[in-house]
């Protein structure tokens, strides 16, 4: 079975090729990303898979790395990830997302090809969902508030569209945050810990920046994110639509909270304005009983180890 990563470099990317390598030798394992893409960002997942350079933005590339690889799964990653920054970079970020999906999908059809493709989509198209909507079901409007949100939304859309006009065998996952080590630090949790681990090495004072500590979230380790993505290729249902979380519900405050128990040093915490968001979701947990029930799937990797693995990969890197 050959299966194809799109954003094989980024933060999920890696780890899914690391978890089909260890646990599933029958997948033989591709990877497309940038042209750019640093022998770093990759960690040596170039040594473990076929790499193929290619661009969300340019069609004709998209199609020479399904040409070359002629996949039976498609794991579609790439996109530009970050919530925060999409205000600034709104035509940008629906460029990436929206129109660099149309461009993997046409492709695939270009090429006769129908690969089971598993897209990741986010519970940020889901936006405000009302306190007594949550946790949150899949049968939820999708009701965007960020640019982000949009972009993940049409992603999502044009997902069941591509099903439901050309029978691709597409599988949706509204992936919640998920985190763990090697996640980007401009993601709350990941600044935190890059924060403590920069002032235990007395490169920074004790003084950490935080944006909004009210908001709750639903967080799942990475690891059980990447085996999630496995078994919706392999026992998803054609055409439907999945969360993937935790199904807990925790506060930003706790998650620091978490990660100042893990310190070995004492800080004061100050709110940085620049940290805020024009718009925010107050509230968003889900449920995630439909990908349990189709997959067997469950998320075992407690947040308490999540934070310390995080924290402990940034104290490796300072």
């Amino acid at each position: 079975m050959r299966v194809l990563i799109t954003g094989v470099a980024g933060f999920v990317g890696t780890w899914l090729a690391e978890h089909l390598v260890e646990h599933h030798p029958e997948a033989e394992v591709w990877g497309v990303d940038r042209w750019d893409a640093s022998r770093e960002e990759l960690r040596g997942i170039a040594e473990l898979t076929e790499f193929v350079a290619a661009d969300l933005a340019d069609a004709s590339s998209l199609l020479r790395a399904l040409q070359a690889a002629r996949p039976d799964v498609v794991f579609h990653l790439a996109a530009s990830s970050t919530v925060s920054s999409s205000w600034g970079t709104p035509a940008e970020i629906l460029q990436v997302n929206a129109v660099g999906q149309v461009h993997l999908l046409e492709a695939m059809r270009n090429l006769g090809l129908e690969p089971v493709t598993v897209i990741a989509c986010s519970a940020e198209a889901y936006g405000r969902v009302a306190a007594g909507d949550n946790p949150v079901r899949e049968e939820q409007p999708l009701l965007p508030v960020s640019p982000y949100g949009v972009s993940k939304a049409t992603q999502d859309l044009l997902g069941h569209q591509y099903h439901v006009s050309y029978a691709l065998p597409t599988v949706r996952l509204r992936l919640f945050n998920h985190s763990g080590p090697r996640r980007p630090d401009r993601f709350a949790e990941s600044s935190f810990a890059r924060q403590l681990a920069e002032i235990e090495r007395d490169l920074r004072p004790p003084l950490i920046q935080v944006g909004d500590l009210n908001v709750v979230r639903d967080i799942t380790d990475v690891r059980d994110v990447a085996r999630a993505y496995w078994l919706a290729a392999r026992a998803g249902r054609p055409g439907a639509v999945y969360n993937v979380c935790s199904g807990r519900p925790v506060t930003i405050r706790q998650v620091l909270d978490l990660l100042l128990g893990l310190a070995e040093v004492e800080v004061k915490v100050q709110v940085d304005p620049g940290r805020l968001r024009p718009a925010d979701i107050p509230v968003l947990y889900g449920d995630n009983r439909r990908f349990r029930d189709a997959t067997g799937w469950e998320p075992v990797i407690p947040l308490e180890q999540t934070l310390l693995d995080l924290l402990n990969w940034w104290r490796g890197r300072v």
